[in-house]
């Protein structure tokens, strides 16, 4: 016998000739479950498994349903002749798509047997012998390059003997440990603190071993069997590197424990290797140790980094470590894109304040059944959110290095020796105004209600509004990790539903939706506010620094300046005074202090361009798709052109590209008008449209045009041209005349490149009923601004169609509620309440926006 080695996990493709045999290979070989054969999907669409017309759609269903399977993690076998490149490039996509091995069986057999077989089978008895004679060409001219197409493994089986012969073996992927139980004990980042670890190794009641000639620790025993497992960042910036890499290595090595690479490893790995890389956060210092180290062990260390798998399966895939955390989606895959993640993780394409990339909050959104164990980003504590844990509580940065204990859910700490390494971000940022005077805290703002792990948040306006637990431990790691000082940290806005879904030709939002709606619903008079393309923004600004002092506590700034999820919008404190230094000096000239009667001013804006804070989004994403689309596009369109000029009928290809060409284009010009250089302020747009609260008084009884007013006060009092008015348009959604004035505001808006406009009612937020289902505001977005969310194809009809399945239930009750929140944080401040009964409000937004939604909406 001859065995084919696959991994259990893969996309196995037969590649034969018809009548090489693959149907009954595969019949043998595999579960009737695991094939899914081009002839049977034929069969389905057409009635006829030899119908080759129906072969298009027999396709698009065979790729679906092998999608289907691999998405659930089911090995999957394709019987089609896949003699050609073209075919096999969709199966190895299709491999890479879902993050497994793509594997190759060549059926090789003589054309010959081949022409024999089929003339024995009835449906098959009149095929031309040209067919096979073709077919084995193409597969005989790609058998050179099965790998370079990303064919992982490649098996040629040469004859029917040696097919007859073959056997399959399965393979289980490197990352798979699930037969490993424990227990075990999980540490985080070390970054080169030796005396920490080993410490914490006695402390969790391991027995370190030493090298009798150097004392050197070379391993660590638990007398009750368990298995340390590392997450990787075992090096950098701390004051022993080898003493650690000595350490864990031999723990490894003798079976006592498991290790996951980090990203420093990672760039270690390539120094060693005498690439070129930044010597960087810390890498100086490895290099330097290892630098009094013998060869021999600097080659230990590279092979040992060498060797690290990505992430692990543990306990029959209960427990997943890997160094930067991992969505379920990944879990156990192999693939460069899981391995990536599982190093560095994923960013937003956003900047803090301290230039540092802004991490995806994955966990926020995580609802998988397994624990994932991580480290990668500093934090003050390790916290559990939604079955996921951090542990590097920054050692080398003076905090801890941490441990956990599995299955026991244990945390186990030791405090760092010393500072060995100057945070760029600080580790810790003590924030006042917990109950009775200590830092905010969970247990502050959102302890659990119920025995479920949910907490309930009474708001005057939608009456107890749920927050369940995992979302809300999200939301705290994000205000520690990621806020600003939570002091000026007093509102956070409501997420907004679009109107219905427009039914008009192109279209899939529409003002008449949105006046329609609100007519339903008793509202008379709406105000229509332009929908500036920005990101929202929230902005403090206090009269001077004693103000801001006696108000909030401050002990620097007058003010801030935040995003919806709570970050600072510029990237310095200096930046930011400058900035609210022009917002006070408006505030001033237009006489508000004094009018209002208050020395803090709380506004609600929009801050632009977009590109100002999704430069990076801009240029990985979107960017990215219009160059992509400009450069092939107009070439295909070229070849089409030629080939009509030699007589090759292209009219509907031709005429599908052409429209692709200018929906590419559309695109481009699209997410165009929201960008344009910045250059410290000097670019930057403010547009105030909401004055939210001052001191003792929030402004929620106010009708809108009141707000738009005072905003329009002070763009007219500021001299800098920072701030950016607001258009305008009160409808009586009644009146037929004004519904069709506001119809074509919005149409001429939207024509000009401005992004559509959001519909309120006109009446104050505070006149809502308590309970009131009313939308606070919708969205109508314009049909180009639409193509930046969908795509530049999203407009043709066969999309839009689709498109138009949306629902919008989910996000309508998300706004209602959000809303509700927002009003009640506005409420308590305005009383003067304590600063963690505004966060119970403010966190329970932040809670709520991790809740699975369309991102699109």
């Amino acid at each position: 016998m001859t065995p084919l080695a696959i991994p259990d996990l893969a996309l196995v493709v037969l590649v034969g000739t018809t009548g090489a045999g693959k149907s009954t290979f595969a019949r043998t070989h595999f579960k009737h479950t695991q094939i899914l054969s081009s002839d049977f999907f034929r069969g389905m669409v057409a009635d006829d498994e030899n119908d080759q017309s129906a072969s298009k759609d027999a396709f698009d269903l065979l790729h679906h349903v092998a999608g289907k399977r691999l998405a659930a993690g089911r090995l999957t076998v394709i019987d089609a002749t896949s003699v050609q490149r073209g075919a096999r490039e969709q199966l190895v996509k299709l491999a890479r798509d879902h993050d497994v091995l793509p594997v190759a069986i060549v059926l090789d057999v003589p054309e010959d047997i081949c022409f024999a077989r089929n003339s024995t089978r009835p449906d098959r008895a009149h095929l031309p012998r040209n067919v096979i004679t073709r077919q084995r060409k193409d597969m005989t001219r790609s058998l050179r390059h099965l790998q370079r197409e990303g064919f992982r493994k490649v098996h040629h089986l040469r004859g029917v003997e040696e097919i007859g012969a073959a056997s399959i073996v399965y393979e289980k992927r490197y990352n798979d440990l699930r037969h490993l139980s424990g227990p075990f004990d999980i540490v985080g980042d070390i970054h080169g603190c030796r005396a920490e670890l080993e410490t914490l190794l006695g402390q969790l009641g391991y027995a370190v071993a030493r090298d009798p000639g150097t004392g050197k620790a070379v391993d660590a025993v638990h007398p009750e069997g368990r298995t340390a497992v590392f997450v990787g960042d075992l090096v950098d910036r701390g004051p022993d590197t080898p003493g650690v890499l000595r350490l864990v290595m031999g723990m490894v090595r003798a079976g006592h424990a498991i290790c996951v690479p980090g990203n420093h490893e990672s760039k270690l790995l390539r120094a060693l290797n005498g690439r070129k890389v930044s010597v960087t956060h810390g890498l100086q210092e490895s290099l330097d140790q290892l630098a009094l180290e013998s060869d021999e062990f600097k080659k230990d260390v590279a092979d040992f980094c060498e060797g690290l798998v990505s992430h692990y399966l543990l306990d029959e895939g209960r427990l997943v470590v890997s160094h930067a955390g991992l969505p379920e989606k990944y879990h156990g895959r192999t693939s460069g894109r899981v391995r990536s993640f599982a190093l560095y993780g994923d960013t937003t394409g956003e900047t803090d304040e301290y230039g540092l990339p802004v991490r995806y909050p994955w966990a926020e959104e995580y609802r998988g059944k397994a624990m994932v164990v991580y480290g990668h980003t500093p934090m003050p504590r390790a916290e559990w959110v939604n079955n996921t844990i951090c542990l590097d509580t920054g050692c080398v940065f003076g905090g801890e290095l941490t441990a956990l204990r599995y299955p026991e859910r244990e945390l186990v700490a030791v405090p760092a020796e010393q500072v060995w390494y100057e945070p760029v971000r600080p580790l810790k940022a003590e924030a006042p105004g917990g109950r009775d005077g200590r830092p905010l805290d969970l247990a502050d703002v959102l302890v659990p209600d119920d025995p479920m792990g949910r907490r309930v948040v009474e708001t005057a306006g939608a009456g107890r509004v749920m927050v369940r637990g995992e979302n809300a431990a999200a939301a705290l790691e994000v205000m520690s990790r990621f806020a600003i000082d939570p002091r000026w940290l007093v509102y956070l806005p409501p997420t907004m539903a679009p109107c219905a879904t427009a039914q008009e030709e192109g279209l899939l939002e529409h003002p008449e939706q949105a006046f329609a709606q609100y007519r339903a619903d008793g509202v008379a008079t709406v105000v229509c506010e332009e929908k500036h393309m920005g990101s929202r923004a929230v902005a403090l600004v206090c009269r001077d620094a004693d103000a801001a002092r006696d108000a909030f506590g401050a002990a620097e700034g007058t003010g801030a300046l935040w995003t919806r999820t709570g970050r600072s919008f510029l990237p310095t404190p200096e930046l930011t005074e400058q900035f609210l230094a022009r917002l006070r000096a408006a505030v001033d000239a237009a006489g508000l202090w004094d009018e209002l009667d208050t020395d803090w001013l709380l506004l609600d804006a929009e801050l632009m361009p977009w590109s100002a804070k999704a430069v990076e989004l801009l240029r990985r994403q979107y960017a990215a798709v219009g160059a992509a689309a400009g450069a092939a596009l107009p070439a295909a369109a070229q070849a089409l052109a030629r080939a009509a000029e030699r007589g090759i009928e292209v009219g509907d290809l031709s005429a599908h590209i052409v429209r692709r060409a200018a929906n590419a284009q559309g695109f481009r010009d699209a997410y165009g008008h929201y960008c344009w250089p910045v250059e410290g302020l000097e670019g930057l747009r403010f547009a105030p449209f909401q004055i939210l609260a001052g001191r003792g008084r929030a402004y929620t009884a106010q009708p809108h045009d009141w707000h738009l007013a005072v905003a329009d006060r002070l763009v007219a009092a500021d001299p800098t041209g920072l701030l950016a008015p607001t258009g305008r348009l009160v409808v009586d959604v009644g009146d037929p005349e004004q519904v069709a004035a506001g119809v074509a505001w919005w149409t001429a808006m939207t024509a000009s490149g401005g992004e559509g406009m959001v519909v309120k009612p006109l009446a104050a937020e505070g006149a809502r009923e308590p309970g009131s289902r009313v939308q606070p505001g919708v969205k109508v977005r314009g049909p180009e601004y639409l193509r930046i969310i969908y795509g530049p194809d999203y407009s043709e009809p066969v999309h839009l169609k689709r498109l138009r399945q949306r629902h919008l239930g989910h996000k309508q009750s998300l706004a209602l509620r959000e809303h509700a929140l927002g009003m009640e944080s506005l409420d308590r401040l305005s009383r003067g309440e304590p600063l963690w009964r505004v966060h119970e409000a403010v966190f329970a937004v932040l809670a709520l926006e991790s809740e699975p939604v369309d991102p699109r909406l």
